[in-house]
């Protein structure tokens, strides 16, 4: 058995760990003044595997690809702003027919660009709904945490004041009357889903 010697690595933490969701994991940064990539090597940048790279090419997703004298890709800089693009429009959650549509148009040529404004602008008008009813969704996540968190605190103050560590209280600024027959509605809407 031959054992190897290692150095130690040292994982960086986020500074700013409320923000994990905003952004896609860092890529591997490309090399300065480089200009032609191997599949392996758009593999690394891109996250992609080279199994969607090929199918991307063979649905027209990407352009033609320029080839070395062995036959092998070669992607450009130019091909990996592409496929930064087309990462966006997946995002969006655009069908694959769609993106290979806006291809399409964008190598025919400027006169298209009428085309590509109004498959853009449906995109985004679907983007903007989807947010809405995440918010929507988030609105009410929001809402049971703070339901349960206060149910938590509110067991907890009552059992200290029966054991006598606590005053009884005096008033209370009673909660809003929409947010309880709310909270009651979501409360008893799970309780019927079990």
């Amino acid at each position: 058995m031959t054992v190897l010697q290692t150095t130690p690595v040292t994982i960086e933490q986020n500074p700013n760990p409320a923000d994990v969701c905003s952004a896609p994991p860092p890529r591997h940064p490309r090399p300065e003044g480089q200009d032609s990539y191997t599949i392996s090597e758009v593999v690394a940048f891109t996250g992609l595997t080279a199994h969607t790279l090929r199918w991307y090419e063979r649905i027209g997703l990407m352009s033609h690809i320029d080839r070395s004298h062995t036959g092998q890709r070669r992607y450009s800089n130019r091909d990996l702003d592409w496929l930064d693009l087309v990462g966006k429009l997946r995002l969006t959650g655009m069908p694959v027919a769609d993106m290979v549509r806006y291809a399409e148009l964008v190598r025919e040529g400027d006169h298209t660009f009428g085309e590509r404004y109004e498959l853009l602008e449906n995109t985004r008008r679907d983007v903007r709904a989807r947010i809405a009813e995440l918010q929507d969704t988030l609105a009410v996540l929001d809402r049971k945490i703070t339901f349960y968190g206060d149910a938590t605190r509110a067991r907890a103050h009552e059992g200290r004041r029966h054991e006598g560590r606590l005053p009884e209280p005096q008033s209370q600024e009673p909660q809003s009357q929409d947010h309880l027959s709310q909270d009651l509605q979501l409360h008893q809407a799970e309780r019927t889903a079990r």
